[in-house]
C-alpha cells in the first residue's frame, strides 16, 4: 500500500489543508500517518480522523532575542532524530509538508532517507520554516502568482490551497433556520477570526442602522466580543464562533467581510464569495495579510480596506461598492486556476512519490 506522511503544525492554518487532502488520499489508496509536535494544536485537530499521530520535539526558530533561543535548537535536533526514526519505521513513499516549525526536522529527515517531499506555502512571502526546507523539496506549491518569483524556478507550482470539500456543501435553508433570517434581504457575513477583530467589530456596529436598512448581518465577532446591548436588534445576528454551521453560513451569505488570512481568502475564492478584506496591520503581524489582500485585490477577487483607514463611513462605502459589483467579483473568481488545488497537489504526489 502507498504511504504518505503529512506534517504541519503550530496553527490551524498549517493543519486544515492537510485535512482537506484526506478524502482524495483515501480515494487513491494511500495509508496516511501524521507527524506533528507533541502538544501542538495539530494533535487535537487530527484526533477525529482515525490517523496514526506521532509527536516529536520541536522548537521555534526565532529571529529575535529570547532565552528560549538557547534551548530550542536542542529541541529541534532532538526532533530531527525522532523524525528520522519515524521515517525509517513508517517507510513513506512521500511527505507532504504544510509548514510550521515542527516540519523542519520532518522534512530534513525525509531528505536524509531519500523520501520525496512536497511543500505548500500559504502566504505570499514564504515563512522561515518553509524556506529552511526548500532545498529538500521536490516541488513547492503556493497560493499567489507573486510567490512564484520567490521560489526555486524548477520546483515552483501555483496550486492554490486545498479546501475542505464540506465547505462547498452548505445549505442556505439550514442557515436560515439557525439564524432566523427570512431571506428577503441580501446577507453580509462578517468574520472577525476566532479571537475577534476589535476594530472591525466596532466599525460594523457603528453603521448597523445604515446597513440593516438593506442587509441582514451575520457577525462572527470572537470569544467574549458579543455586544449584549445589540442582542435584540432585528436583522443583526451575533455569534462568538461558528464551526459546524459555517458551511451553511457561507451558502447563505451574499458577501463577506473578513481578515485576510491565507486559508480564509482561499476559501472565499473556492466558494466564489465576493469579499472585503481588512488585513491585520503590520504592527500586529509580519505583514503577510496585507500582502495576501493586495494580491487578491489586484487579481479582481476582493476589495481591501486597511485597518489604519477603517472608519464606519469607509467601511460602509466599501460594502456598498462590493455588493454593487458582486457579479464581477464572482466572474473573476470563476476564472481562477487556483480552484483545483486538491487535484493539482494529488497529481504532484502521484508523480513524485517513490
Amino acid at each position: 500500500m502507498k504511504t504518505i506522511v503529512l506534517t504541519g503544525g503550530g496553527t490551524a492554518g498549517h493543519v486544515t489543508p492537510n485535512i482537506a487532502l484526506l478524502p482524495a488520499l483515501s480515494e487513491k489508496g494511500y495509508r496516511v500517518e501524521y507527524i506533528g509536535s507533541k502538544n501542538g494544536i495539530e494533535r487535537s485537530l487530527i484526533k477525529d480522523y482515525d490517523i496514526p499521530y506521532h509527536g516529536i520535539s520541536s522548537g521555534k526558530l526565532r529571529r529575535y532575542f529570547s532565552l528560549k533561543n538557547l534551548t530550542d535548537p536542542f529541541r529541534v535536533i532532538k526532533g530531527f532524530f525522532e523524525a528520522d526514526r519515524l521515517i525509517k519505521e513508517i517507510k513513506p513513499d512521500i511527505v507532504f509538508s504544510k509548514g510550521g516549525y515542527v516540519t523542519v526536522p520532518v522534512v530534513r529527515a525525509a531528505k536524509r532517507n531519500k523520501v520525496p517531499v512536497i511543500i505548500h506555502e500559504s502566504d505570499m512571502t514564504p515563512g522561515l520554516a518553509n524556506r529552511l526546507c526548500f532545498s529538500a523539496a521536490a516541488k513547492i506549491c503556493c497560493n499567489f502568482p507573486e510567490t512564484m518569483a520567490k521560489l526555486p524556478g524548477d520546483k515552483a507550482v501555483l496550486s492554490g490551497l486545498p479546501i475542505r470539500a464540506e465547505l462547498k456543501s452548505g445549505d442556505r435553508s439550514k442557515a436560515m433556520e439557525f439564524t432566523g433570517i427570512k431571506g428577503n434581504k441580501p446577507v453580509i457575513l462578517v468574520i472577525g477570526g476566532s479571537l475577534g477583530a476589535v476594530a472591525v467589530n466596532l466599525a460594523v456596529r457603528s453603521i448597523l442602522d445604515r446597513l440593516l436598512r438593506d442587509f441582514d448581518i451575520i457577525h462572527l465577532c470572537g470569544k467574549g466580543k458579543v455586544d449584549e446591548s445589540l442582542l435584540n436588534v432585528a436583522g443583526y445576528h451575533q455569534y462568538e464562533y461558528i464551526k459546524d454551521e459555517l458551511k451553511d453560513m457561507f451558502a447563505l451569505a451574499d458577501i463577506v467581510v473578513s481578515r485576510a488570512g491565507a486559508n480564509a481568502i482561499c476559501e472565499f475564492l473556492a466558494l466564489k464569495k465576493p469579499n472585503l478584506l481588512i488585513p491585520l496591520s503590520a504592527q500586529a503581524s509580519r505583514g503577510d495579510q496585507i500582502l495576501n489582500a493586495g494580491s487578491f485585490e489586484r487579481q479582481g477577487y476582493s476589495l481591501m480596506l486597511s485597518e489604519d483607514d477603517i472608519t464606519g463611513e469607509a467601511l460602509y462605502e466599501k460594502i456598498i461598492e462590493l455588493y454593487a459589483n458582486k457579479d464581477r467579483f464572482r466572474e473573476n473568481m470563476g476564472k481562477s486556476t487556483q480552484n483545483d488545488a486538491i487535484d493539482t497537489i494529488m497529481r504532484l504526489i502521484e508523480e513524485n512519490r517513490k
